[in-house]
């Protein structure tokens, strides 16, 4: 097998070793059907089980609740910001949204068109390098939107906001779903492109609660409407069906590995090792607020664009890959997913230390 190097992509990024495997054989028959999981039928009892056992995974990883469902999508997050609206925003209605990033200002532009779209907080002020702390909810909103985690700018809610009771909040966890525990009866909708923590580009996932699936524009066509996909299993048109099967398994892989507490602790180990060493470096700067870093995409800098650019050539050529930054931040940005290993940050730690000893 070709040597496999350490991938801090934002995404489509690192899949655990083990499901990649798996995912090799059933390439070529599924569960011993003579057949691959790329040419089965979403409408055969090979694919149907697949689609049933990702969707038991999903629920039990993440403790769904009962009235809440479960649905497989295409179009990316990208879609799900104009969707959302469509379905929940008519004219005249307003929706507040919390913007921290890239994201989220595209988010915001889609629900202008559908109806009136209120900034309840940003931190756009500082190039977005902070979560917000103060709200400025409306007294009537339809929903609360806000983004969880932000790939570009390395920040993370340490926790949902606290919105008005009886509000809906609607999260796009696109990059850090199921990275640690959530309380999913909080949110109205959960919405995530896979190809960050989950599985591959492709697919999306929606966890929606059942009124607002009910609720949602009837208008529509078929394709853009939630009920639609509810009612059908996720299968009114031909389903993402390689991803639904990487998604599944890697929801099993984490169940193996201890569920999202056990997940969490890893992730926050893996973090720590890189922002402690941040913290002592003369020559590496975090370009997150300290309390608002996220554990998913860890942004630095050293200052000056020539020097970023010679580690990105380094690190490179020593199979640490990735690790440009987005040009909004500009210098470095590693990204350690749940599948990402832990000795991967301690291999970037010391690269890093030789680094900056070699730039005296």
């Amino acid at each position: 097998m070709t040597e496999r190097i350490l991938n801090f992509s934002a995404g489509p990024a690192v899949l655990p070793l083990e499901v990649l495997e798996e995912a090799r054989e059933d390439l070529l028959s599924l569960r011993g059907t003579g057949i691959g999981v790329l040419e089965h039928s979403h409408r055969g009892k090979a694919f149907t089980a697949v689609r049933n056992e990702a969707e038991a995974a999903i629920r039990e990883v993440g403790s769904i609740p009962d009235n809440y469902k479960v649905l497989f999508l295409q179009g990316g997050a990208s879609l799900q910001f104009a969707m959302l609206p469509m379905n929940f925003l008519a004219d005249g209605q307003t929706a507040d949204y919390v913007v921290t990033g890239a994201w989220a200002k595209k988010a915001i532009k889609e629900a202008k068109s559908a109806g009136n779209a209120h900034v309840a907080a940003t931190s756009e002020d500082r190039n977005f390098c902070y979560v917000p702390k103060e709200y400025d909810f409306s007294a009537d909103a339809r929903y609360v939107h806000f983004t969880s985690n932000n790939t570009i700018f390395g920040t993370q809610f340490a926790s949902e906001p606290n919105i008005p009771d009886g509000g809906t909040l609607i999260c796009d966890a696109s990059s850090d779903i199921f990275s640690r525990p959530i309380d999913v009866s909080k949110y109205g909708m959960i919405y995530a492109g896979a190809q960050k923590n989950l599985g591959p580009s492709g697919v999306t996932l929606v966890i929606i609660r059942d009124d607002l699936v009910e609720a949602g524009n009837d208008a529509l066509p078929p394709m853009l409407q939630y009920r639609t996909y509810a009612e059908n299993d996720s299968m009114y048109n031909t389903p993402p069906a390689f991803g639904i099967y990487l998604v599944g398994r890697v929801c099993q892989w984490l169940l193996d590995q201890g569920g999202l507490t056990a997940i969490q602790e890893r992730n926050e180990t893996k973090a720590a090792k890189l922002y402690d060493y941040l913290e002592t470096s003369s020559l590496f700067n975090a370009t997150a607020d300290a309390d608002s870093r996220s554990k998913m995409n860890v942004t630095f800098v050293t200052g000056d664009a020539d020097t970023d650019a010679e580690f990105i050539k380094q690190a490179t050529a020593a199979k640490l890959d990735g690790l440009k930054g987005h040009r909004s931040v500009g210098g470095m940005r590693a990204s350690i997913y749940n599948a990402f290993p832990s000795e991967g940050v301690d291999a970037l730690v010391d690269f890093m230390k030789n680094f900056e000893a070699s730039q005296g």
